[in-house]
């Protein structure tokens, strides 16, 4: 069943309504909370620290309240059906053809799509057995690194090949009044040519008669 356009530009990652009775500026910097420090996959969280996990792996986000104060909105820790992971294929399709993303290629909306996705499953995941999500953020944070290494690698390609570009272009301009007297040079030299090739002919017919 497709939603409605509000819903089709919500995120694919789950959260828990906003906390009305909390506004941005009594609860302090949005980062306080995502900063919290992980456990290492070696011990096992406690129950208690679930929410701190998931707060430290995707970090509250500021909405616009009905009053129209900013909020925050956690990540919720409501454990997922069999029907949720089968509603959240659903709407990652929809999405995708909503937004017309690309299906091959480099597009950002796929890849917007798709790390959201992700983010659920590790969120779902993390509920589930906390420390097998600790190592899916892991792998996340890992392919982040590669995509913006790639995207590095070819900004930096990008940005040489224009500056040789331009030197060549700079490197032609400097020879093009040089090739326009060696045109002239040649045009002479042929004319020389032709009228020496035309006096000899002329030379040798004398000689015949």
């Amino acid at each position: 069943m497709v939603g409605s356009s509000h819903d089709l530009l919500e995120s694919l990652v789950k959260y828990d309504p906003p906390n009305e009775g909390q506004d941005l500026a009594a609860s302090g910097p949005l980062s306080t909370k995502g900063r919290s420090k992980l456990p290492p996959v070696e011990k096992a969280p406690q129950l208690t620290q679930i929410d701190e996990i998931l707060n430290a792996i995707l970090p509250p986000r500021e909405v616009d309240g009905e009053d129209g104060k900013s909020q925050l909105q956690y990540v919720s820790a409501q454990p997922s059906t069999r029907l949720d992971v089968i509603n959240l294929q659903e709407q990652l399709d929809q999405r995708l053809q909503y937004r017309q993303a690309r299906e091959t290629g480099i597009c950002p909306i796929r890849e917007e799509l798709y790390a959201q996705t992700f983010d659920e499953l590790i969120r779902e995941v993390t509920i589930d057995c906390p420390e097998r999500g600790l190592l899916l953020l892991r792998v996340r944070d890992e392919i982040r690194m590669t995509i913006a290494a790639y995207q590095t690698l070819y900004e930096s390609s990008v940005a040489f090949g224009t500056r040789k570009s331009l030197q060549a272009e700079q490197g032609k301009a400097g020879l093009e009044p040089k090739i326009g007297g060696l045109e002239t040079e040649k045009r002479d030299l042929e004319r020389q040519g032709a009228g020496g090739q035309l006096k000899n002919g002329k030379n040798g017919k004398k000689k015949f008669q």
